[in-house]
């Protein structure tokens, strides 16, 4: 993504999808092949460190970068906030790690940016995110970011002719966004990675084959 000379600080969701077939997961018979679903229900959620994120960007940038540009790309840990511990819904947890969002919001005035972005997994789950915030977000704006029955040029039509304070999307159209130059990160104060929801087949976003790295980083 695009060098961002705004702190910001980087979020793991920590709200996970635990289907029943998760929580009672019966052992896979001999005779049968053991399906990626198998190994990830024996794989308990853990929440996610900054060294995930650190371990992401150098598998990524690792044969791409030299030695020197890959240092520069460590995130110190205080670009991090504390996960949420699932003591919290979403709405108050929002709360707690952005505390002067009112004057933020109030503040923000930059067009085709956004104050925050939430990256999951699919649009269902975005759609569900984006309801349970109710709570947080008041009157500010917010935009849903994915493919799904929405044309990329109506998302950049909205981007570009009103303020946007919060966006909620896949990575994939996050990324296309930010290449056709049709959102811009500069305003971005928080990152939210939806880390540890996991799909119907028991994978979280990372381990999903279509969520390739390159829709996570831009080059």
């Amino acid at each position: 993504m695009d060098r961002n000379p705004v702190p910001m600080f980087f979020i793991f969701l920590e709200q996970y999808y635990q289907p029943q077939s998760f929580k009672n997961h019966e052992p896979a018979p001999q005779f049968r092949s053991k399906k990626i679903s198998d190994i990830l229900a024996k794989s308990s959620p853990k929440p996610g460190v900054p060294e995930d994120l650190q371990k992401l960007l150098n598998q990524h940038f690792g044969t791409k970068r030299s030695v020197i540009e890959l240092e520069e790309l460590k995130l110190p840990d205080s670009c991090f906030l504390l996960a949420n511990d699932l003591t919290h819904s979403f709405s108050s947890y929002l709360k707690e790690i952005c505390p002067k969002w009112a004057k933020l919001r109030k503040n923000h005035k930059e067009k085709k940016s956004l104050l925050v972005l939430i990256i999951c997994s699919s649009a269902l789950r975005c759609l569900e995110l984006i309801k349970s915030m109710t709570a947080f977000k008041g009157d500010c704006k917010v935009m849903k970011l994915f493919a799904k029955h929405i044309k990329i040029k109506e998302q950049m039509h909205m981007l570009e002719n009103g303020v946007v304070h919060l966006g909620v999307g896949t990575p994939g159209r996050i990324k296309a966004l930010v290449e056709q130059d049709g959102l811009s990160l500069n305003s971005l104060k928080y990152l939210i990675l939806d880390w540890n929801w996991r799909d119907q087949k028991l994978r979280r976003m990372i381990d999903i084959p279509e969520v390739q790295y390159d829709h996570l980083f831009k080059k």
